[in-house]
């Protein structure tokens, strides 16, 4: 397979953190393990985020500590598949969306991104709600007015994200303390029957209501989009390419993931129990709603503290979910799409495309409808979940990706196995809530299936290709669209490309900010430049406010001095033997530079980059990021501002 070189920038995995943390090969254990710690904690928090809440608090109170095992299973499922996902970022340098987008087709790989972004806004609607409830328990604020405000969380990660990797994983593991605390707090006043806990753990499922929470629970366990996020930030860590790097950084990134799902284990594990000690015993078994079991708690259990533990450890998980389930946005985004924005547009749109949904419903069924919308987003998570993980073990157990590092066959049987088992209970749920809407529809049950039989072939569909693709690739290659591994931008062979040397540059633009460094540009001029052929353009934009308000027209100071300095250029590069231009713009440097360097027809445009980052981009602008959407040239930017 012909890839990009993983050490390119624009194919690195969060690029802005990519490998911004050294992780020591020797040394302490514990200086090891502490560099290595973190992003197992941050996959962790999706493991314990608002919506596995509502599905443990129903599982508990319904049916006593029956369905333990279903939260063990998931886990142990999660500790399997996050270890994949490890594996595939530290050998591979390659997450898993960026993976599947080197190895399927497009027709494949945007549905696969549609799924993924379904199971991310599934995943932000339980922030939404579980954060909104928390300031209604907390506060008294109304639910609806709760979930608007969530969306001003988006200028807190935006703060974040600029303190770099270590601080934004530090910030997460003091909320997950805050939830662990405040649990072993409510275990210890909820007092349970530990006898009835260890009969928990033996598989049963006593109705089919209990499947449909079961499901529910695996889904919100094993979450599709943490194995997006944990292959990509694996990649945080400078890790060296040798044979003993790598096998030291997976050995103790399966421990850190061991330690760090095994505490997400105790959370869930620890609602359940509480609401099964609290609710179930009482003979509460409709509790549901995480608000009734916020009110419920006090009187039962005769402590004041236990809802404020309770409140406080659910706004903990939402806005530690809030920051991973970003992450996680961005990491699809760009691998699946190549397509890189701003993170906190990012944030925004993920987080209208939850809120949305979470008004309707409170508007149309009332503050009541939130915890079967936490549960319906955990069922739709656990639906998604075959189209991230059967891609994932193919990358995982292929010889030429992993070379030494490919899976034995044991786990690859084992990893199998727990994709079937995860596919058949899918089916099941998918056939017994057909049935359900069917039923229910009377006269107009041929809708439903008008609507709902063409998806789902077009679904069964296409887990059979992403199942079956890589047995048959080489084999059926007409079936499968090309033969092979598909090139990341679905290129012909190296071995068919030929190099042909191309005609020299015949019109190059340069732009200029007068901020300093002009001479490197004209230094790339001269470097570029073929002094038979070659006519360059030197172009400036005047922002100042008589400019701005006159445009071309402007005659003022800055313009008149802007205009002689240009000249004063060109007049160097004439001397030494290139035949250049000025032209000078007003106004908008973006859409005036773009509008010159369109006329001109330019090939080439040269511009220089001061590094402006965060809040100094805001101030001066992002001319580099704006233009190269407007124009056809190629672009050389060259670094301006001093190492």
């Amino acid at each position: 397979m012909s890839t990009p070189n993983s050490e390119d920038h624009q194919y690195r995995s969060l690029a802005e953190v990519h490998e911004s943390v050294e992780m020591p090969m020797r040394g302490v254990w514990w200086r090891r393990w502490f560099a290595v710690t973190g992003p197992a904690i941050m996959a962790a928090v999706g493991y314990m985020d608002p919506g596995n809440w509502a599905t443990d608090i129903a599982a508990g109170s319904r049916y006593n500590y029956t369905l333990i095992w279903v939260l063990l299973m998931s886990n142990l499922m999660a500790i399997l598949l996050q270890s994949l996902s490890v594996r595939l970022g530290v050998v591979a340098r390659r997450d898993l969306a960026q993976a599947s987008h080197e190895e399927y087709p497009k027709a494949v790989n945007i549905p696969l991104y549609v799924l993924a972004e379904i199971a991310i806004t599934a995943t932000d609607l339980a922030e939404v709600l579980g954060s909104a409830i928390a300031l209604q328990l907390l506060f008294g604020i109304p639910l609806i007015y709760g979930v608007i405000l969530t969306a001003l969380d988006t200028l807190l990660l935006l703060f974040l994200s600029h303190l770099g990797i270590r601080k934004l994983e530090a910030v997460v593991f003091a909320l997950v303390g805050t939830i662990g605390a405040a649990f072993v707090l409510e275990i210890f006043l909820s007092q349970p029957d530990w006898q009835g806990i260890a009969q928990g753990f033996v598989p049963a499922i006593p109705d089919a209501a209990a499947l449909y929470i079961a499901v529910g629970m695996l889904g919100a366990t094993v979450m599709p989009h943490n194995l997006y996020l944990h292959s990509s930030l694996v990649q945080t860590r400078k890790i060296g390419r040798d044979h003993y790097s790598i096998k030291e950084a997976l050995r103790w990134n399966a421990i850190d993931s061991a330690v760090a799902l095994n505490l997400a284990f105790f959370v869930n594990a620890a609602i359940l129990i509480m609401a099964a000690a609290v609710f179930y015993r009482n003979g509460l078994y409709a509790v549901a709603e995480i608000q009734d079991a916020y009110h419920l708690l006090e009187p039962i259990l005769g402590a004041g503290i236990a809802p404020i533990a309770f409140a406080i450890a659910l706004l903990a998980s939402g806005q530690s979910s809030t920051i991973t389930g970003t992450l996680a946005g961005q990491i699809v985004m760009e691998g699946y799409l190549n397509l890189r924005i701003q993170p906190w547009l990012r944030r925004l749109i993920t987080r209208l495309l939850a809120i949305i949904p979470a008004i309707i419903a409170i508007s149309y069924f009332g503050e009541g409808s939130t915890g079967k919308l936490l549960v319906l987003s955990q069922v739709v998570l656990s639906l998604q979940l075959p189209f991230a993980i059967i891609p994932l073990i193919h990358f995982v157990s292929d010889q030429q990706r992993m070379r030494e590092f490919v899976i034995k066959r044991w786990v690859q049987i084992l990893a199998w196995v727990v994709a079937l088992i995860i596919i058949v209970l899918n089916a099941n749920l998918v056939r017994e809530e057909l049935k359900v809407a069917i039923a229910n529809a009377g006269n107009q049950a041929w809708l439903i299936r008008v609507m709902m039989v063409p998806l789902l072939l077009a679904v069964v569909a296409l887990l059979l290709y992403v199942t079956f693709r890589p047995w048959l690739a080489g084999r059926v290659p007409m079936l499968l669209g090309r033969a092979g591994r598909v090139d990341v931008h679905g290129l012909k062979a190296v071995s068919e490309v030929s190099i042909v040397s191309p005609s020299p540059y015949r019109r190059i633009a340069v732009a200029f900010d007068f901020g300093g460094g002009e001479e490197r540009l004209l230094g790339e001029v001269l470097r570029m430049a073929d002094r038979k052929q070659t006519r360059v353009y030197l172009l400036h934009v005047v922002e100042s406010p008589v400019a701005r308000a006159l445009g071309r027209d402007a005659a003022d100071r800055e313009v008149r001095a802007d205009r002689q300095r240009l000249e004063e250029l060109a007049g160097l590069l004439n001397q030494a033997g290139i035949e250049t231009e000025c032209r000078l713009g007003a106004g908008n440097p973006v859409t005036e530079l773009a509008h010159m360097i369109n006329e001109i027809d330019a090939e080439l445009v040269i511009l220089g980059a001061h590094g402006h980052s965060g809040v100094s981009d805001l101030v001066h602008g992002t001319v580099v990021g704006g233009l190269r959407h407007r124009i056809q040239a190629s672009v050389l930017v060259i670094p301006l501002s001093t190492p």
